[in-house]
């Protein structure tokens, strides 16, 4: 039992063999930006239609739900980020601090995640590209635009496919030019919900909040299995929010990661949180949320619902533009976190290592290909609320690893130190493991049997294969 719960000792990217270093060459400008970048997309592009037909209008208090657990588990990422600098996320934190056993669940539970929300990302993209092509007169056939249907009907969703390759290359060719077109996009994304917000915002009907909730405030699930009510929304909007996570992933490549780790992370979920409850206010006041429910592009729906059909071109063109900032957020992210984990032995040593230009485009490649099967054949409600899943578990073992060295290491060096760390990390573990048992029966049991399998391939493969322990 005490072998399972051995903890890793913590090499810093210079400590790295030269073959696995990674490029120092981002400054918190550049983690603000994929912060927002990668929490600002698919939760307010797309999934506020999914959200809006499970709670109303109470969406908005899903949001304020979502946000707060997030905000919660934010200070934790940032003090265990400025700590322990080095990359692999909540799986490199709960090695050094839980054990390897948690460890390997945590990482396990953050491939789920990555995967599910870079393709979910993808689907998302997809929606909004075939919609800009079909304003300017393009039609795809509709059996290239969506994977296979719960009637039996085939499907491939190439757009998805297309832009995740996109972003893979663009990952491949360097840290720092990713960067810089990331940084862009995320202007063009802020400006496209202002503009979104200018229009439907003198729209607004307070008729259209009645009734305020009409699935009630907490987890009803339906006939359909689907979690319906305020928190049963806050359980899949969660996924809006995370994002900051895949910064904490950069530490490795960030000039100073002491400082600029902890304004990266919180300094983007305050601006991604101000910016969600506005574009909301504005979409559920404007239109009925029973209009544009369900909808795979609800902004643009509602501005046609305006007879703005000009702007909703603008806006789907420009979604489809500024979207794959979230793909190439949670890419990196996630091709970080399969490095670390093929450093530590539990993935193939192959993948650790990193080409000239300081990248691990071997991994990202690997990764890709991954995530490209699943948005090629999967709904995005489905992937949306299963990578939530994995998500939650990760944030429970961040706030835990704080809890746990605040007691064990009282005076250890904290280049960051959160505020009132035994309220707020409960609250996040409380926060989480409350939104888990809002997740649909379905999403639970298909996450679970997704740890199940990673345990067996841990003692399978893993165990005797794992390296750099005490």
């Amino acid at each position: 039992m005490a072998s399972l719960l051995r903890r890793k000792i913590i090499k810093t990217g210079a400590e790295q063999p030269a073959e696995h270093q990674l490029a120092r060459t981002l400054s918190w400008p550049h983690l603000v930006a994929l912060g927002v970048g990668a929490i600002v997309g698919t939760g307010i592009l797309t999934l506020i239609g999914v959200a809006s037909d499970r709670a109303g209008p109470a969406v908005l208090l899903s949001f304020v739900v979502a946000g707060a657990i997030c905000a919660c588990a934010a200070l934790c990422y940032a003090e265990m980020a400025t700590m322990i600098p080095a990359s692999g996320s909540a799986y490199t934190y709960s090695y050094a601090v839980l054990g390897e056993i948690i460890a390997w669940v945590v990482g396990w539970s953050l491939i789920l995640e990555y995967s599910l929300v870079v393709s979910a990302v993808a689907v998302g993209w997809s929606s909004y590209a075939v919609r800009f092509l079909a304003g300017v007169g393009i039609v795809l056939p509709d059996v290239l635009t969506h994977g296979p249907s719960a009637a039996g009907s085939f499907g491939i969703n190439l757009p998805a496919v297309f832009i995740i390759a996109v972003v893979a290359g663009l990952l491949s060719l360097g840290t720092r030019e990713s960067a810089r077109i990331n940084s862009a996009l995320v202007i063009l994304k802020i400006v496209t919900l202002t503009l979104f917000v200018i229009v439907a915002l003198p729209h607004f009907d307070a008729a259209n909040l009645t009734p305020f909730a009409p699935y009630g405030y907490g987890s009803v699930a339906g006939a359909d299995g689907v979690k319906y009510g305020m928190m049963g929304a806050a359980a899949i909007i969660f996924f809006a929010f995370y994002g900051f996570d895949a910064i904490s992933t950069a530490a490795e490549e960030t000039k100073n990661p002491e400082r600029d780790l902890a304004i990266g992370i919180v300094g983007s979920m305050v601006a991604c949180t101000i910016i969600y409850i506005v574009v909301a206010l504005a979409a559920v006041g404007a239109v009925h949320y029973s209009v544009f429910g369900k909808s795979a592009e609800p902004l643009a729906l509602i501005l046609v619902q305006l007879r703005q059909p000009g702007i909703a071109t603008v806006i789907a063109a420009a979604a489809a533009i500024a979207l794959p900032t979230v793909l190439l957020g949670f890419l990196y992210g996630q091709s970080r976190i399969f490095l670390v984990m093929a450093r530590d032995g539990f993935l193939p040593p192959a993948l650790a290592r990193v080409s000239k230009r300081g990248t691990p485009a071997r991994v990202t490649m690997v990764t890709a290909l991954f995530v490209a099967v699943i948005a090629a054949l999967m709904p995005i409600d489905v992937i949306a609320s299963l990578a939530n899943a994995g998500t939650l578990c990760a944030f429970v073992a961040v706030a835990a690893c704080v809890l746990v060295l605040r007691r064990r290491s009282p005076d250890a060096r904290r280049p960051f130190r959160m505020p009132l760390a035994w309220i707020i990390a409960p609250l996040a573990i409380l926060g989480c493991v409350y939104l888990f048992t809002s997740l649909q029966v379905v999403t639970q049991l298909s996450f679970l049997g997704w740890n199940a399998l990673g345990l067996v391939v841990y003692f399978v493969y893993g165990r005797a294969r794992a390296t750099m322990v005490v």
